[in-house]
């Protein structure tokens, strides 16, 4: 069995730009059972970031050279099925989630994947497998 491990787009900052020690020796240390890899959704999320900072030549360079050595899941029907049912059973409990965290839920519970995050907001989604912090030096 393959455990799938999907990074939300503030993981992927603090391992791409040195941020957290810990969440680098994590993703260092996968086993050849554990996959790590990211919804198109963050890399969305990573070029709007590049994007808005034209300017940083270091940055971009530093995270096109992380973004080329993960899985790059696309988004896809199953995906949308995924996110409209979330989305429903969040908004009928009262619960929310920012547009794109919402996005990347869905997919992390499209593909049964632990979604690797800082984020606490991710814990009111019941329907993911499981959430995990690697940055637990932050």
């Amino acid at each position: 069995m393959t455990f799938l491990y999907m990074l939300d787009t503030n993981m992927v900052s603090y391992i791409a730009r040195g941020r957290s020690s810990a969440a680098r020796t994590r993703l260092a240390a996968l086993k050849d059972d554990e996959v790590a890899c990211i919804s198109a959704i963050t890399e969305a999320e990573i070029c709007y970031g590049l994007a808005k900072r034209p300017d940083a030549t270091a940055l971009r360079s530093v995270m096109e050279g992380f973004l080329a050595r993960l899985r790059v899941l696309p988004w896809g029907r199953d995906e949308a099925q995924s996110y409209g049912e979330l989305r429903a059973k969040l908004e009928a409990s009262g619960a929310t989630l920012g547009h794109m965290d919402m996005l990347i839920a869905a997919h992390a519970v499209s593909m049964d994947a632990v979604l690797v995050t800082n984020d606490k907001a991710f814990a009111q989604v019941d329907q993911l497998s499981a959430t995990v912090n690697w940055a637990t030096d932050l």
